[in-house]
């Protein structure tokens, strides 16, 4: 352990943390470049030979950059198909943004580290950053954007630059430190744990921007909403957004244990797969497809008395062609992901002729990641975390995502040495209660849970 991470655990000032020189290295779980055809020809492509958890090179900050102290991160997807090396390996996600020059040259390297979502402290801020300074406890978003495209001038996720930190850049989450644009920060909310506050900031702002943004499905009250896998990271989320906003969440889960962890976050209305004939195989007949919709629509019809307003889908193949299908008359889809295929087919007669919309959507822009804050700040919204893991097991914990064994959101502490840290507001965290801030607690196998 560095001194600087003696100091911060210790709660050192801004001025003694700017004192303290950073580490020359530093461990991170990464990816190795010789590592990219290792799966090739393989059928388990089981992340924990892949993934590596080891020293790198701490890297310069630009300007515009703060180097961060990341006390706890969290396993998203994309770590996993980072680690899987598809669509493509990253490392052509990092050569592709050397090319654009100047500091984008530093990612380029035979390692890349991982990781999306982090929160943790402030221990070095660039000399063009002005709202950061060292000591400050934040959250990193996952959206690097590129602020002389003028297109990121009327939405931070329109720009071609725009790239997700952790996956398409180096220097992740999944790490003792790592180095963000000055635009990817927001506050750490303060009466949350750091682990609490590490799960939120990729899924919750994507989910925000589905259902809630101008830029998405526009929810409004009353309006029911139908959502996949809803007892994952984004589908957790989205059911609390939609109860927030007050509209009618309807989840899709695969098992009694995930229903029951849905119920817990105050999801009413839970349908298993199994009601409606749901398969692998669905995806590829056309007539069944149908033929599954019309029981899902049936089923919906039974519980609330009308179609779905919106669909939120991020499973893909599985089931895009049963959300166009059951969405109503005049109703959105809207998507951010393909987790089961990116080919998606669909009957687009019941697109057309019943003046359906289809909207793609991406993380979220600045403004929308400082929203979702505040909806977490007021406690409004809580955390979907449902296990822990240290950062020594970050190979095991992505595999429980990889294998879709967990629940909601699985935290990883970095510098953080325990569960429970990092909260500076416990006044307002005993009012919301611990029973509110961790719905998900114990739904996901944890070490030393």
């Amino acid at each position: 352990m560095s001194s600087l991470t003696d100091a911060l655990l210790g709660g050192a000032t801004s001025e003694e943390i700017e004192r303290i020189p950073l580490p020359a290295e530093y461990l991170a779980a990464h990816l190795r470049v010789e590592d990219s055809d290792m799966f090739r020809g393989v059928a388990d492509k089981d992340v924990r030979k892949s993934l590596r958890l080891g020293h790198v090179p701490m890297p310069e900050p630009a300007p515009d950059e703060v180097v961060v102290a990341v006390m706890a991160s969290s396993i998203n997807y994309n770590t996993v198909w980072s680690a899987m090396f598809e669509p493509i390996p990253t490392f052509r996600f990092l050569k592709q943004f050397a090319r654009t020059g100047g500091w984008a040259t530093r990612h380029d390297l035979p390692h890349h580290v991982v990781g999306s979502d982090g929160a943790g402290v402030v221990v070095r801020a660039g000399s063009g950053v002005r709202r950061w300074k060292a000591g400050d406890h934040v959250v990193v978003s996952p959206a690097y954007v590129d602020d002389q495209e003028p297109a990121t001038h009327a939405d931070g996720m329109m720009g071609a630059e725009q790239r997700a930190w952790g996956f398409e850049t180096n220097f992740g989450g999944l790490a003792e430190y790592t180095v963000v644009r000055a635009s990817q920060l927001a506050p750490k909310p303060a009466h949350l744990t750091w682990e609490e506050a590490a799960s939120n900031t990729l899924c919750a702002g994507t989910a925000y921007r589905m259902l809630v943004s101008d830029r998405g499905a526009r929810m409004k009250q009353g309006d029911v909403v139908l959502i996949w896998g809803a007892a994952g990271g984004l589908g957790g989320y989205a059911v609390q957004f939609v109860r927030n906003g007050g509209g009618i969440p309807i989840g899709i889960v695969s098992s009694e244990r995930k229903a029951e962890a849905l119920r817990a976050l105050g999801c009413d209305i839970v349908i298993n797969r199994e009601q409606f004939g749901l398969g692998d195989e669905t995806a590829d007949d056309p007539e069944r497809v149908l033929e599954v919709g019309r029981r899902l629509g049936s089923i919906i019809r039974e519980k609330v008395g009308r179609d779905p307003d919106i669909v939120f889908e991020h499973t893909g193949r599985a089931t895009f062609g049963i959300s166009v299908f059951v969405v109503r008359r005049g109703g959105t889809v809207v998507t951010c992901g393909s987790s089961t295929g990116y080919q998606h087919v669909f009957d687009n007669r019941y697109l057309w002729m019943k003046l359906k919309r289809v909207i793609g959507s991406h993380v979220a822009n600045l403004q929308e990641v400082w929203d979702t804050n505040r909806l977490f700040e007021l406690g409004h919204i809580a955390p979907t975390m449902s296990a822990v893991y240290p950062l020594g097991d970050v190979a095991e914990a992505t595999r429980l995502v990889q294998a879709n064994r967990h629940i909601g959101k699985v935290a990883v502490l970095c510098v953080a040495p325990e569960r429970g840290l990092g909260v500076t507001d416990p006044q307002l965290r005993a009012e919301i209660g611990e029973d509110r801030l961790n719905p998900l607690r114990g739904f996901t196998p944890g070490i030393g849970e």
